[in-house]
C-alpha cells in the first residue's frame, strides 16, 4: 500500500517518522532504467523539495541517470536528469541542517532542474560525491574567490555576481526560506526622471536596511542595549518566505494562499506601490526586508496584475490591480530596465562590495555585525542551534517552523572584507602620450588593474594584472595557446591558472630557487631560475586545463654558472637566450639542446633579453644601465648606453639609434611588455606604476 501525502515541513527530525517508508517497495522497476547497460550506484529515501512544499520519494542513482521517483507522481511518475547534462551541483542547507542538494543543467539559470532533501547527511554526501566525480572532467568548480576574480575584472555583471553568491550561500528558488536576496538600490522613487549620474539617488549600500533610518535605529539599540542574551536588533529578518510571496503574489497566488490559510493578506498591507514599499522598509517598526532578483530580471509579470486576481479593496475603495510604479518608469518593462541599468551603474560596482560584507560577508557575525547593525535572532543563522541536544521533539518542530518561517541568513562566503570592484579608468592612447595607475599597497598578487585595457590588444584579454608593488623576487606570467590557462611562476614553483574562472589548477615543483623567468611554446615549457638552470618541460594543455596530475615532464636542465635572471625565445622555438645575475649572455640551440655562443655583455645583472623578428639579433638590457644589440651569427656587440630616467626610447636598430624619447616613470623602468604588431606597450617601473601606451604610426 501507497500513501500519497503532502507535507510542508520535513518530519524526520530524528523522530523515525518516515513518511516515505509507508512504501512497501523501493524503485519501482516498472520505470527502471532508461538503458539495460546502466548500472545502479545508491538507492536511497529522499524527499523533491519546492516551494512550500516537500514531495516525499526514493532517489536512485546510476551511472548515466539520477532518478526521483514521487510517491504520489507528481510531477510525473519518474523524474530522470542525466548526469552527462549536470552543468552544477550545490550542497544545500534545509531547515539549517545539511541535508539539500541542488542539481543545475543549465549554467546561468535561476532555477535549478531539481531540488532534494535527504534524511541523513551521509547519504546526501554519497550522492554528492558520486556526481562530482563523474563530473569532475567535464564541469568546472565554482568558488566564491573564482566568481570574486571575475567580477572583478568586469567579466561578470553585477547581477550575475549577486546570483553566484546566492548559490554559494544556499539561496535558492524552491526553498522560499532561502529564496535570493538582492539589495535595494534606488532610494529615489519620486522623481519624474531617473538621475543614475547623482549618488543621492542610491541607498546607502554599506548599511543594512533597518539601519537606513537613523531615529528608527536608535530605537532599536536602546531596545538591544536593554535586551538578555542572546540579543538582537531586528524581530524579523530581510528575507522570508512572507516576502517573496508578497512580490510575487501576482503570479504565484497559490503559494501565497497556501501560507496564508487559504486567503490573500490585508489589501492595504499587499504589495500595491513601489514607492509605498521603499517607505515603509524605511519608517515601519518590523520592516526591514531586502528585494528578490526579479526586479532586476526581465519578466515584468510580477508587478502586472495579468490573472486578474481579486487581491481586495484598499481602505480608499480603490481596488488592489497591478503595482503602481514611480514616476520615473513608463511602464513596467521600463521600470526592470531602468532597475537593471541602476544596479550596474558605476557608483552601485564602486560601493556593492560593501552591502556584500552585511548579507555573505565579515560583517553578518561577529563583532563586525555588532558595530555594522547588522544582528539578526540567533535562529536565523547557520549553527545558531544545536540540533543534537534538543530532546524534546515539540520543542524541535516548534523551532524548525520558526526557522522556515521568518527566514535564514546565508551561508557565509567571505571572512575578510570583498574587494572593490575595478572600475574601468583607461582609453586607448597616441603615440607619444600616456596614462598610468598607482599601484595600491595591497597584498602581493592581489588584482588592481581591469577589463578595461581589453580594447588595446587581443593579448592584452590574457593577462591577469597583479599588484607589482611589494613583489620582492622577479615573476612573470605566460599564457599557453588557445587553452585558456595561465601559467604563473615564482618562488620555486610553476602555479597554473584558469584566466576564466581566476583559480589555481595545478602546481609545479620545479626549482631549488626563486623562478625568475618562464617562457611557452607549442607544447613546452621553458622555466629560468636563480638555481642557475633553465628547465624544459613538455606541458599538456589539455591536461593542465582538466586538473590532471603529472600533467608537466622534465625533458632537459640546462646548467649555467649564475642565477639566470631572464630567458627568451625566438619566434621559431629553436634557439633560447639566457641572461644571468653575472651580465652573461647564453645562446642555446634547442634542437640539440646545446651552446651556441657565450657572451659577457654586462657589467652586473642582465635585467632581459629579447630575440628580433627575424631571430638574427638580440637585445640585452644590463643593470648597468647598457642595451646591447647581439648578432646571433657573427655574435658581434654594438653598445648603446642608457639611463634610469624612466623614458621610453623608441629604436631603429638597423641605425642603432633612438628615434623618440618619451617621458614615462619617475625612475627606472623594470618591465615592458609589446604586442606583435608593435601597436601597444605596457611598461612597469620603479615608481610602481604600469603606464600602457597605444602607438600609431
Amino acid at each position: 500500500m501507497i500513501m500519497l501525502v503532502w507535507i510542508n515541513l520535513p518530519l524526520d527530525w530524528d523522530l523515525s517518522i518516515h513518511l516515505i517508508s509507508l512504501s512497501d517497495g523501493n524503485f519501482d522497476t516498472s520505470y527502471r532504467f532508461q538503458n539495460v547497460s546502466e548500472s545502479l550506484h545508491m538507492e536511497c529515501e529522499a524527499e523533491m523539495v519546492t516551494p512550500l512544499v516537500t514531495n516525499p520519494g526514493h532517489v536512485c542513482i546510476t551511472d548515466q541517470n539520477l532518478y526521483f521517483q514521487p510517491l504520489n507522481g507528481y510531477p510525473e511518475p519518474v523524474v530522470q536528469i542525466k548526469l552527462r547534462d549536470v552543468r552544477r551541483i550545490y550542497k544545500r542547507r534545509h531547515g539549517l541542517k545539511p541535508l539539500g542538494l541542488e542539481v543545475f543543467c543549465t549554467e546561468n539559470d535561476l532555477c535549478s532542474d531539481i531540488y532534494l532533501k535527504f534524511y541523513t547527511s551521509k547519504d546526501r554526501d554519497e550522492l554528492y560525491y558520486y556526481i562530482a566525480t563523474f563530473l569532475e572532467n567535464h564541469v568546472a568548480e565554482h568558488t566564491a574567490e573564482s566568481y570574486m576574480l571575475q567580477w572583478q575584472k568586469g567579466h561578470l555583471s553585477n547581477y550575475e555576481y549577486l546570483l553566484h553568491l546566492n548559490n554559494l550561500g544556499d539561496r535558492s528558488c524552491n526553498d522560499l526560506s532561502q529564496y535570493p536576496v538582492f539589495p535595494w538600490i534606488i532610494a529615489d522613487y519620486t522623481s519624474p526622471d531617473l538621475d543614475l549620474s547623482n549618488p543621492e539617488t542610491f541607498r546607502d549600500l554599506s548599511t543594512p536596511v533597518g539601519a537606513l533610518n537613523k531615529d528608527r535605529m536608535e530605537r532599536l539599540l536602546t531596545r538591544y542595549r536593554e535586551m538578555p542574551d542572546p540579543k538582537f536588533m531586528y524581530g524579523s529578518h530581510y528575507s522570508s518566505p512572507g516576502y517573496v510571496l508578497f512580490y510575487l503574489v501576482r503570479v504565484a497566488p497559490e503559494y501565497m494562499l497556501c501560507l496564508q490559510n487559504g486567503k490573500f493578506d490585508n489589501a492595504d498591507r499587499m504589495f500595491n506601490s513601489i514607492a509605498e514599499t521603499w517607505k515603509n522598509c524605511l519608517e515601519g517598526a518590523t520592516d526591514f526586508k531586502e528585494l528578490i532578483p526579479e526586479f532586476y530580471g526581465t519578466d515584468s509579470s510580477f508587478i502586472v496584475n495579468s490573472l486578474k486576481l481579486d487581491l481586495g479593496k484598499r481602505q480608499g475603495g480603490k481596488m488592489v490591480d497591478s503595482v503602481e510604479l514611480p514616476p520615473w518608469a513608463s511602464d513596467p518593462d521600463d521600470f526592470l530596465q531602468k532597475s537593471r541599468d541602476a544596479l550596474e551603474s558605476q557608483y552601485v560596482s564602486e560601493y556593492l562590495h560593501e552591502w556584500i560584507d552585511l548579507i555573505f560577508g565579515y560583517k553578518q557575525k561577529g563583532t563586525e555585525a555588532i558595530a555594522s547593525h547588522n544582528v539578526f535572532h540567533p535562529l536565523t543563522y547557520e549553527g545558531g542551534v544545536d540540533w543534537n541536544s534538543i530532546e524534546d521533539p515539540s520543542q524541535k518542530i516548534a523551532m524548525l517552523i520558526q526557522i522556515l518561517e521568518f527566514g535564514q541568513t546565508p551561508k557565509q562566503l567571505f571572512t575578510t572584507p570583498h574587494p572593490q570592484r575595478i572600475m574601468p579608468k583607461f582609453k586607448s592612447l597616441s603615440r607619444g602620450t600616456s596614462r598610468s595607475a598607482n599601484m595600491p599597497e595591497s597584498s602581493p598578487g592581489s588584482p588592481c588593474e581591469d577589463s578595461s585595457f581589453e580594447d588595446l590588444t587581443e593579448e592584452s584579454q590574457k593577462l591577469a594584472w597583479s599588484n607589482i608593488g611589494k613583489l620582492y623576487i622577479i615573476w612573470m606570467l605566460v599564457q599557453c595557446g588557445m587553452s585558456g590557462v595561465l601559467r604563473i611562476l615564482c618562488v620555486c614553483s610553476s602555479y597554473f591558472y584558469s584566466v576564466a574562472y581566476g583559480r589555481r589548477q595545478d602546481t609545479l615543483m620545479g626549482h631549488d630557487d626563486a623562478v625568475s623567468k618562464i617562457c611557452w611554446y607549442e607544447g613546452h615549457l621553458y622555466t629560468a631560475s636563480w638555481d642557475s638552470t633553465v628547465k624544459v618541460w613538455k606541458c599538456d594543455a589539455n591536461d593542465i586545463s582538466s586538473c590532471r596530475k603529472n600533467s608537466c615532464e622534465l625533458l632537459a636542465e640546462l646548467e649555467h654558472d649564475a642565477g639566470v635572471n631572464t630567458i627568451s625565445l625566438n619566434p621559431f622555438g629553436t634557439l633560447l637566450v639566457s641572461g644571468n645575475k653575472e651580465g652573461t649572455v647564453t645562446i642555446w640551440d634547442l634542437t640539440i639542446l646545446t651552446i651556441l655562443h657565450q657572451i659577457h655583455c654586462h657589467s652586473g645583472t642582465v635585467n632581459d633579453v629579447a630575440f628580433s623578428p627575424d631571430s638574427r639579433h638580440i637585445l640585452s638590457a644590463g643593470q648597468d644601465c647598457c642595451l646591447k644589440v647581439i648578432d646571433v651569427q657573427t655574435v658581434s656587440v654594438g653598445l648603446q648606453q642608457l639611463t634610469q630616467s624612466g623614458e621610453l626610447l623608441v629604436w631603429d636598430l638597423m641605425a642603432a639609434k633612438v628615434t623618440e624619447r618619451i617621458p614615462g616613470h619617475s625612475g627606472a623602468v623594470t618591465c615592458i611588455w609589446m604586442n606583435e604588431q608593435c601597436s601597444s606597450i605596457i611598461t612597469g617601473g620603479e615608481d610602481k606604476q604600469i603606464i600602457f601606451w597605444k602607438l600609431h604610426y
